[in-house]
């Protein structure tokens, strides 16, 4: 049996709703009817859409294709020429800067490797260059590359998969001007794929579709790119967005093509093509001072601490004099520019200076933190902080008091001081999690957004030297604002499983309080459930 789970994560209303008691197996199990979290987001064409499917369905020609193929001719027509014009003197010619967004396991990885080796990489190295992330096969970090194609800088962000990495997603969608979202050929859109995609049209980002492994023996890309047109229309997408350009690709065979998936490019070209047509040129603002808003950081044990992020306006040179400030109440410090980088495939490369609608990093400030805005000393205009959302459970971390502390040799950090001083390090680069006083002086709650979250931290606690005990994820329960009801967080998970099948899932499901969302026959006898 294989299965395809993940989490997202958000918050329900514990209702004073009508409860139905279902009787399976002998159990009894209350079934809480979903509330509604986000209203009715019909798309402004619906109507129309559905008033011109009937033609293209009796035709056996998708609707989602031709609806989208309309819209493509008539939006290049236009509104590219219009663009370009009105922002002949404030846009970057030479830059791109792009997210690769996805559900996990969906390919963004292994797509981003093929395009830094076609495009001239020597040394062949994988974005995943953590231990934990080659272990576990997963992107755990956001991580910054950049590839250079038709003398033109393409800065690419490989983002996590997973909801409990999505604080990640949040914070690195503020450095990309267009989005790449890779959708499985066969699985389709993804729990993952929705919380993405919100975010991304949320913030008003181009978003472009690549339907990966296309390869597959069980492939569907017409039935994806319908059911990924579905959810762009769900999520409120407006006709500019819902006109997104489409490509299959092989990330795996480094292949791609823009109008076949059955005939495939020999390589990653057509996808390298329409990154530089469709993806917006980075807005520069010529009349404002520095603005550079820190959306990442990095450490290197003999320059310190790190900062990336996306130069607004200005620019930054090597023993430049910058600001430093957290929005506009914060306080402004000021230091040096002692180092500075500009990505070159998925490594650094020091530079003099580094221009408007680029993305850099630079050292020469250990006082920094993600949010911080990078400022003109003598003129500061600072950026609005990032802010994500709120963790969902926490746990109890506090100094190992049993009989056997100490024995490991690989143990070397004990006390109660470091334990704090690593989680405050924690917190620093991670937005997502928070630190709070546990109950004793020894001890610390730790939030995030999902026992995956807190089980890396733990993992990599451990490899550093770390002893400690850990106690039992518990939910976090929080009140609604507005009507002061209890709310809880909820999961959603899809599961792919053989029809014989079904009925241990779905049991399996209510024994944890499931609502049964929908479920469908994907093929050759596979059924496609997703439950909360």
């Amino acid at each position: 049996m294989s299965a395809v789970m993940n989490q997202n994560v958000a918050f329900a209303a514990l209702t004073e709703l009508p409860k139905l008691t279902v009787e399976t197996s002998g159990r009894h199990h209350t079934n809480i009817e979903r509330p509604t979290l986000r209203g009715s987001m019909m798309h402004p064409s619906a109507d129309r859409v559905s008033s011109v499917s009937a033609l293209p369905l009796a035709l056996g020609v998708s609707v989602a294709a031709t609806i989208t193929a309309a819209r493509r001719r008539r939006h290049r027509k236009v509104s590219h020429k219009e663009t370009l014009v009105a922002m002949k003197n404030a846009v970057r010619e030479d830059v791109r800067n792009l997210a690769i967004i996805a559900h996990v396991d969906h390919g963004k990885t292994t797509l981003t490797d093929a395009l830094m080796k076609q495009t001239g990489m020597v040394k062949v190295a994988s974005m995943d260059s953590n231990m934990l992330e080659q272990e576990r096969g997963i992107t755990i970090l956001a991580k910054n590359a950049a590839v250079k194609y038709k003398d033109i800088k393409v800065n690419l962000i490989d983002t996590p998969g997973h909801a409990d990495f999505g604080g990640e997603v949040e914070r690195i969608l503020n450095m990309a001007d267009g989005c790449l979202l890779l959708v499985d050929a066969q699985e389709g859109p993804m729990p993952q794929t929705k919380f993405v995609l919100r975010k991304a049209l949320e913030l008003e980002k181009r978003v472009m579709v690549c339907i990966n492994k296309v390869d597959k023996p069980a492939a569907r890309p017409d039935w994806v790119l319908d059911t990924t047109f579905d959810l762009f229309t769900e999520l409120g997408a407006d006709d500019e967005l819902c006109d997104f350009p489409v490509c299959y690709a092989s990330g795996i065979k480094g292949r791609s093509s823009t109008d076949d998936p059955q005939e495939l490019e020999a390589d990653l070209t057509p996808l390298l093509d329409q990154i530089l047509d469709e993806c917006p040129k980075p807005k520069i603002k010529d009349d404002q001072p520095l603005q550079m808003l820190v959306a990442n950081l990095d450490y290197d044990d003999y320059k310190g601490r790190i900062c990336i992020g996306r130069i607004t306006s200005g620019s930054l040179k090597v023993g430049q004099k910058v600001g430093f400030q957290y929005g506009e109440d914060g306080e402004l410090r000021q230091a040096n520019i002692a180092h500075l980088w500009e990505f070159n495939h998925n490594e650094k490369c020091e530079v003099q200076e580094v221009t408007a609608g680029d993305i850099c990093a630079f050292a020469g400030m250990n006082d920094v933190t993600i949010g911080d805005t990078v400022v003109d000393p003598e003129s500061p205009l600072p950026l609005p902080p990032i802010q994500v959302e709120e963790p969902t459970v926490v746990m109890e971390f506090s100094v190992n008091v049993s009989p056997l502390v100490g024995q490991e040799k690989e143990s070397t950090k004990l006390t109660s001081g470091e334990i704090e001083k690593r989680l405050q390090k924690e917190v620093m680069t991670n937005l997502a999690l928070r630190v709070e006083p546990g109950r004793t002086s020894e001890s610390f709650k730790v939030k995030g957004r999902g026992t995956l979250q807190l089980g890396v931290l733990i993992e990599n606690m451990r490899r550093e030297g770390f002893e400690l005990l850990v106690g039992a994820p518990e939910v976090i329960l929080r009140k609604d604002p507005d009507t002061g009801k209890k709310q809880e967080p909820y999961e959603e998970c899809v599961v792919e499983v053989p029809g014989e099948y079904q009925g241990a899932v779905m049991e399996e499901m209510q024994k944890k309080n499931g609502s049964h969302e929908e479920h469908g026959d994907w093929c050759n006898g596979r059924l496609h459930d997703n439950d909360l």
